[in-house]
């Protein structure tokens, strides 16, 4: 019981602070892997494989939306994603580490600063990786409107209490946040949860990782919508090879609430790794990490 209390307690915290470096909700440390049941029906099993930022642009560009993925600690990944965001000129970013109310404050002429973004952002204390990985970006979208998607330790935690679709209010069913996955797709994807976090977790906490990933696809859907109505489009979305995805992540959602508008995702792997369903992928050397599953032998 007293390994499990740990984890209980570390998982918890990493399911609210979702950037400590092993965590698959982070995507840091694993690339999703796996076959789902619940997906977008492209025929895309092997996504094209795009050479050159040059290229990836001229087919990202005919979409409404782009999601751009990401390995959240990879500096690479961060580079290409503002040479995108420079070639693509939307007319808005949205982003998974931001706040709706923090991307409102979100003005040119602070962009423009990045120790002045980072601050405004709080962002030491975010628990996301050094800011200076991602400045870039940042200041490759400074003259476009801002909207945030995080979901806040403190709103995660009333989810988890009152259930994910019940706290997302009105709109759950319009996104498709109200019903349950189908079971087997529930249970690969808890499986998964299960082996990104080397086979150490409590089964019980396997489903509110879950649910947790879902509200993160939903919210993001929500914000992409927001900044799709008010600006028009083209809208860019920063965000985890986890949500980019399109056989799991937030397109799903999504193309519920906005069945006519086209989405274009892109993975960014490491090496030869793959994982999900994406539009186009762009691989990158590797990052050194330390062994993730190092967190799991700390004593209580």
């Amino acid at each position: 019981m007293k390994k499990h209390s740990f984890l209980v307690r570390y998982i918890l915290s990493a399911i609210f602070e979702p950037k400590r470096p092993f965590v698959v909700l982070g995507a840091v440390a694993v690339l999703f892997t796996g076959t789902v049941v619940e997906s977008r029906a492209d025929g895309l099993d092997t996504p094209p494989q795009a050479q050159t930022v040059a290229e990836a642009a001229v087919v990202l560009s005919e979409a409404d939306v782009i999601i751009l993925g990401e390995v959240h600690d990879n500096f690479r990944h961060h580079q290409v994603q503002a040479e995108l965001v420079t070639a693509l000129q939307p007319s808005a970013l949205v982003w998974e580490m931001v706040t709706q109310p923090q991307a409102e404050l979100l003005t040119p002429q602070i962009l423009q600063n990045p120790g002045e973004t980072a601050r405004i952002l709080d962002w030491e204390a975010s628990g996301w990786p050094a800011f200076s990985l991602y400045a870039p970006v940042f200041a490759a979208g400074q003259g476009m409107a801002q909207f945030g998607a995080h979901v806040p330790r403190s709103e995660s935690q009333a989810a988890l209490k009152s259930g994910v679709a019940s706290y997302f209010g009105a709109d759950a069913q319009r996104f498709g946040l109200d019903h349950p996955l189908p079971e087997a797709e529930q249970q690969i994807r808890e499986a998964e949860q299960m082996i990104n976090h080397c086979n150490a977790l409590p089964d019980h906490i396997l489903p509110m990782l879950v649910d947790v990933q879902r509200l993160r696809d939903a919210s993001l859907a929500a914000a992409v919508e927001r900044a799709w109505l008010q600006t028009g489009g083209p809208v860019v979305v920063i965000t985890g090879n986890g949500h980019a995805r399109l056989d799991r992540g937030l397109a799903i959602y999504l193309q519920r609430a906005l069945p006519t508008i086209k989405i274009l995702a892109l993975g960014q792997m490491e090496g030869d790794a793959t994982g999900g369903t994406f539009d186009l992928v762009l691989s990158t050397p590797s990052v050194s990490r330390p062994d993730p599953c190092l967190a799991f032998a700390k004593p209580d």
